[in-house]
C-alpha cells in the first residue's frame, strides 16, 4: 500500500506561480515513477507531467511544456510540481500518482495509487 498526500494548492492570479508537493509513504518510493494529473470541472482527468525513478527523465503534456517543472527528492519521499506562468485554463484539482513501473507514462492506467487531490484556481 502507498499513501499519497498532496499540498500546496490555492488561488493565484494569472501569470503567477505555485508549488505543489506530494508526500508518499508505504512501498519503496525511489523505485517508481511518479506523475501529476489534473481534472477540471466537467472534463476528464488528464496527464500533466511525470518523472522516472531517479529524476533523470521527465514527460510533459504539451500544454504545460516550458511552464511546469516536476522534481523529486527520494530521501524525503516527496515529489514536487513547480507551476509557473499559470493560466486560467490550468484551474483544476491536481492529483499525485504513483507509477506501476520506474518510467513515466501519460496514461493513468500506468499508475496504481492516487492522492486525494489539491485544488488549484487561477484567476484572470
Amino acid at each position: 500500500q502507498v499513501q499519497l498526500v498532496e499540498s500546496g494548492g490555492g488561488l493565484v492570479q494569472a501569470g503567477g506561480s505555485l508549488r505543489l508537493s506530494c508526500a508518499a509513504s508505504g512501498r519503496t518510493f525511489s523505485s517508481y515513477a511518479m506523475g501529476w494529473f489534473r481534472q477540471a470541472p466537467g472534463k476528464e482527468r488528464e496527464f500533466v507531467v511525470g518523472i522516472n525513478w531517479s529524476g533523470g527523465r521527465t514527460l510533459h503534456a504539451d500544454s504545460v511544456k516550458g511552464r511546469f517543472i516536476i522534481s523529486r527528492d527520494n530521501a524525503k519521499n516527496t515529489v514536487y510540481l513547480q507551476m509557473n506562468s499559470l493560466k486560467p485554463e490550468d484551474t483544476a484539482v491536481y492529483y499525485c500518482a504513483h507509477g506501476r513501473t520506474s518510467l513515466p507514462y501519460s496514461s493513468d492506467s500506468n499508475y496504481d495509487y492516487w492522492g486525494q487531490g489539491t485544488q488549484v484556481t487561477v484567476s484572470s
